[in-house]
């Protein structure tokens, strides 16, 4: 096991009932803004729900951060917030609201432009921030990283922070979601346990265990939440699954890979790709084109996950693999670019886009421009 530091300082308050809280949670006196997507707050009570918490408090609304959150967008906000001399950030919404929010509480406290900030890959500096979760996915909610769009550029890029100094998650507010939004979800967190679980083997048994724990839940739940969305106690454990999924609870002193995530982040950047959805497209060819290094890992997958045990290792292996791309699709997403209209002019784009930047992902450092174009070819 590599050595670590461990801290997760966000306060994760849970359950039915919980945004009343606010008034409590939020500190008195200051300005407040709080930043919301576009609108369906409105539709599934949540904005009600916030509005009535901070009855008899001075605030201000924010209001249009988009899916994968636009820089240029996100620069208005931070205008507005240096104007109204804004001190504390709450985001109402799903991640991109949050990742978007976070931007906005870096430059508040800056004077270097927003997408600059980004670039950096880090910031020191933010203003306090919060979120009320509504779409459980990323992981934002409990981490201290953002993903960032420019849109005139189409380029988006992963910046880190600071962490939210609460996050309140209610299961309730997730019955109004689309089964695509609950599908890109479950796949966005499913693929981030294994951007931290499918790749060193033998690193730490906790860990592993752990990894697994939350990959079996997801897919122990996700075929009954198409039956069911409204139950609680089902949506509960996929609100809580995509917290634990990326809140550094399964990475302490292991490596990790995220070359997917990168791949998928361009997808998205140059198509409008659900996030989730990119991942489950990526995800299965990167484990084809990197077998062979992930070969131990993708054995103990095999049998502890979905319980391949027969046949010689290179079939279990190739099992697991397609295992994992039938899972993807038993959501209800796609997993090949041809069936998303994208072909060699992005698959070309983008590997020269990782050339040019002269970048090496994944847990060995390996996943250059031009494997990700092999990684590209194979799920084409």
């Amino acid at each position: 096991m590599k050595n670590f530091i461990f801290q997760n300082p966000t306060k994760l308050v849970f359950g039915k009932g919980q945004i009343a809280k606010l008034a409590e949670l939020i500190p008195a006196g200051g300005t407040l803004m709080v930043t919301y997507g576009g609108g369906s707050v409105k539709k599934n009570g949540v904005y009600e729900q916030v509005a009535h918490a901070l009855q008899g408090r001075d605030y201000i609304e924010f209001w249009g951060i988009e899916p994968n959150p636009h820089v240029e967008t996100l620069r208005k906000a931070i205008d507005v917030g240096k104007e109204k001399k804004v001190d504390y950030l709450l985001a109402v919404g799903g991640g991109s609201v949050l990742d978007g929010t976070k931007l906005v509480a870096a430059g508040i406290a800056s004077d270097t432009d927003a997408w600059e900030i980004v670039l950096q890959g880090k910031t020191e500096k933010q203003i306090p921030f919060a979120s009320v979760m509504t779409v459980p996915a990323t992981g934002s909610e409990m981490n201290g990283g953002a993903v960032i769009t420019r849109s005139e550029t189409k380029e988006k890029y992963a910046f880190r922070g600071n962490y939210p100094q609460f996050s309140i998650l209610d299961p309730e507010v997730t019955y109004t979601l689309s089964s695509h939004q609950i599908a890109c979800g479950l796949a966005d967190a499913y693929t981030h346990v294994l951007e931290q679980y499918m790749t060193t083997p033998g690193q730490s048994r906790l860990m592993d265990r752990w990894a697994e724990g939350v990959l079996l839940s997801i897919m122990e739940i996700a075929p009954k939440i198409k039956q069911n969305p409204k139950d609680y106690d089902l949506m509960a454990d996929y609100m809580l699954a995509a917290t634990m999924a990326l809140n550094d609870f399964i990475r302490m002193g292991v490596t990790e890979d995220w070359s997917t995530h990168q791949i998928g982040h361009e997808l998205t950047a140059l198509h409008g790709t659900t996030h989730g959805h990119s991942l489950a497209i990526v995800m299965p060819a990167t484990l084809r084109v990197l077998k062979d290094q992930k070969h131990a890992k993708l054995l103990q997958y095999g049998e502890r996950i979905f319980g391949i045990t027969e046949g010689s290792e290179e079939e279990r292996v190739d099992k697991a693999i397609e295992k994992t791309e039938a899972f993807y699709r038993s959501l209800g997403l796609t997993t090949r670019l041809s069936e998303e209209n994208i072909g060699m002019e992005t698959i070309n784009l983008i590997a020269d886009r990782f050339n040019d930047r002269g970048v090496a992902y994944g847990e060995n450092h390996n996943v250059t421009g031009d494997v990700a174009k092999e990684i590209l070819l194979s799920c084409l």
